[in-house]
Parts: C-alpha cells; sequence; structure tokens
C-alpha cells in the first residue's frame, strides 16, 4: 500500500520517491518490524478475548496415555493463535507488498486459504469440545487443490511468453518461460539443474508442488505440540528462504553463486520477512509456559506459506533440507502409523509425532524445545553451505 500510494504521489503530484523505496531490502526490515510490533503490541489484548470466549486447547491421549496428566493442565490455555499472526501478516502486507508482482498475490491467497482451512478445523473443534475437526480427507482435499491450482497458473497460456527467471548456462545467462522456470529442479551441492520436459514435467511438477505444499503443512501442524517448538523452528526455515528470495533478485549475486535469477523474488523475501516478524512476536507468548497456541490456524497456514514460497523459489529439495526437523516430525507420524498397521499394533516410537517420544523417555519439555532449535539452526547452516558448492 505505502509503494502504491508514493507511487501515485509521484505520477500526480510530481513527488521524488525516497530512493531507500525501490530496495526490497527496506521494506524486507520495515515489514519484518511492523509484524513484529503489531503481534506483540495486541498479543494481550487478543489473548485475553480468546481466553473470554474460552477457545481452549483440545488434549487428545489416545496415542499416548501416559501424557494425559501434563496435557490436562494445558487445556485451558487458549489456541486458535494462529489468527493473531495471520491478521499480522496480512496487514502488514498490505503496507509493504507491491501487489503488481504475482508472487505476492500467491502468497497472500496461501496464507488465507490455509488459514481459513485451519480455522474451520480449530472451530469444529471448539464446538464439539474434542480434538475432531475436519476429516483429513477433506483437509488433504482443500490442500492439492491449491497447489494444483497453482500449477494451473504457472502452466496457463497466459504466461507462455513472460519470462519468470533467468539461468546461468555455461556463462550465458539463458531466460525462462513460466513453463520452463516450474519444470527445472535444483538440488541442493549439484551445479546443474535437473529438467524434465513435455507431459512429463508437468505431471511431476504437479506432483511435486502437491508433496511440497500439503507436507509442509502438515509437518508444521504435527511439530506445534510444544511450547515454542514450531514457531522456533519454523524461523530458521524462514531465514534461509528469505535469503534464497533475496539472493535470486539480483542477477549478480545469482551470477557470483551460480545460482537461478528470478525476477521479482523480492517481494517474497518482503512477505517472508513479514511471517518472520509476526513468529517472533507470537513466539513472545507462545514460549515455555505458553500463554496461547497458534493451533490448526497458524500451523497449516504458516507452512503452508513456506512450502509456497518453496516451490515459487525452485527450492524444494533445499527445503527439505532445513526443514528437517519438520520433515523427521512428520515422518515419524507415518512409520509409526504403518508400523501399527502392519506390524500387528507394534510401534517404532514410544509415542508420535518425535517431540512426545521424547518426552515419553522423561526429556524435560524447555530441553527438547531447546534441542530440536538448534537441530534447525544447523540445518539452516548446512542449507546456506550448499549454495557455495554449486
Amino acid at each position: 500500500m505505502i509503494i502504491h500510494f508514493l507511487h501515485f504521489l509521484s505520477s500526480v503530484f510530481g513527488m521524488k520517491i525516497p530512493t531507500a523505496f525501490s530496495y526490497s531490502s527496506t521494506r524486507m526490515l520495515l515489514a519484518s518490524l511492523t509484524s513484529l510490533v503489531f503481534t506483540i503490541v495486541l498479543g494481550p489484548w487478543f489473548i485475553r478475548k480468546l481466553y473470554e470466549m474460552k477457545i481452549g486447547h483440545t488434549v487428545r491421549v489416545e496415542d499416548c496415555p501416559a501424557l494425559f496428566g501434563k496435557y490436562t493442565k494445558k487445556r485451558d490455555i487458549p489456541s486458535m493463535g494462529g489468527l493473531l499472526i495471520i491478521t499480522a501478516i496480512v496487514i502488514s502486507a498490505l503496507f509493504w507488498i507491491d501487489f503488481q508482482s504475482p508472487f505476492s498475490w500467491i502468497l497472500v491467497i496461501a496464507t488465507l486459504w490455509f488459514g481459513a482451512l485451519g480455522f474451520l478445523d480449530d472451530y469444529l473443534k471448539l464446538k464439539a469440545k474434542t480434538h475432531k475437526g475436519l476429516t483429513a480427507k477433506k483437509k488433504l482435499f482443500f490442500q492439492v487443490l491449491f497447489s494444483l491450482l497453482l500449477c494451473g497458473y504457472l502452466f496457463s497460456p497466459i504466461d507462455e511468453n513472460v519470462t519468470f527467471a533467468k539461468e546461468r548456462v555455461e556463462e550465458v545467462a539463458k531466460n525462462l518461460t513460466a513453463k520452463e522456470y516450474a519444470t527445472h529442479y535444483y538440488i541442493p551441492f549439484f551445479k546443474k539443474p535437473v529438467v524434465v520436459y513435455g507431459t512429463l514435467g508437468i505431471i511431476v511438477f504437479a506432483m511435486m508442488t502437491v508433496l511440497v505444499i500439503t507436507g509442509s503443512a502438515n509437518a508444521v501442524n504435527l511439530a506445534d505440540g510444544l511450547d515454542g517448538l514450531a514457531t522456533g523452528c519454523l524461523l530458521f526455515s524462514t531465514a534461509v528462504l528469505t535469503i534464497i528470495a533475496f539472493l535470486s533478485n539480483h542477477l549478480d549475486l545469482c551470477r557470483y553463486l551460480n545460482i537461478l535469477y528470478i525476477e521479482g523474488s523480492g517481494e517474497i523475501g518482503v512477505f517472508l520477512c513479514i511471517v518472520m516478524g509476526a513468529s517472533v512476536g507470537f513466539l513472545w507468548y507462545n514460549a515455555y509456559p505458553a500463554q496461547v497456541f497458534m493451533g490448526d490456524t497458524g500451523s497449516l497456514a504458516l507452512g503452508g506459506i513456506l512450502g509456497c514460497a518453496a516451490v515459487l523459489l525452485r527450492r524444494e529439495f533445499l527445503y527439505a533440507i532445513v526443514a528437517g526437523v519438520f520433515v523427521a516430525e512428520a515422518l515419524s507420524v507415518l512409520l509409526q502409523v504403518a508400523s501399527f498397521r502392519y506390524r500387528k499394533g507394534k510401534r517404532i516410537f514410544l509415542c508420535a509425532p518425535l517431540h512426545h517420544h521424547f518426552e515419553y523417555k522423561g526429556l524435560p519439555e524447555t530441553k527438547i524445545v531447546i534441542r530440536f532449535w538448534m537441530v534447525s539452526l544447523l540445518l539452516a547452516l548446512l542449507g546456506l553451505v550448499s549454495l557455495r558448492f554449486q
């Protein structure tokens, strides 16, 4: 909004736009600060309203009955704190992102889409006063639908001749259309991309997009089980994608690092900075002992945003590395379910997701959270190091 308002003043009154606002780096800093301040300032009022509405945290005990006593203490802590995060993100986005960029619209729509899906799930849980909200099939359907709509946009005839990116091929910059941009896969530590052509390329891209976006949304949701765990780990993953978005927006840096140049990816960086600011502000109240939980409203929205950003930046494989904690949480659930079903009730972990396994072993909640944060930091650094080996 601010950038468009300045352009309006420039065109009507001939006013000179401050040079700083023309740089995405400036807006990244101001955007993160806006969402951070907004979340911290409005946090107490928002939490108080949730208490008044008696939006408590639902407790699931079927899989881990030994932890029931501990989690009944958290029953009255309000959930649906993701509404605070989403509100901060949307308001900050209205101020600082450039809506002339398709990336801005995609990420805003992703935020509202996954946030609404999570809100409906939380609302149904609240109404039923159990952990049962939307069925897994319904949630998966809407997540897949968004992913396929994104694929349809990138492969639409409208964008056939639009240059989305530039790729360095034997010291020559090659322009990539939307379709070419979508069918190039960049694997960490490897210089040349893997390219899938033709109809197979469309199918592979659709499958990859669905896997990354739905997987990310649900993995973050599964990791949101301890005070500050998902929020803290998410910050490191978001920081890496933000850095990549910033680098990908500068042709000289892309040439130096031999990475893909993506026109307008600075807007992805601005939006991710907004997410980081809102997440840090929310962590102020979500860290141990938590005053509020984000619920599915926040976890599905944040996971969906990161998965969508990874696809737009063409860094799906790198994201799998930097979001390794979320991947491990999701895999622990899948392996546990498969083992229980096909090994006649035998379990691999004492409890799933993975963080509950360590709780079962007697580790304090704060120690588990901090160690998971440390692992996330190491994976984030590994992801950044991979850029220098391409």
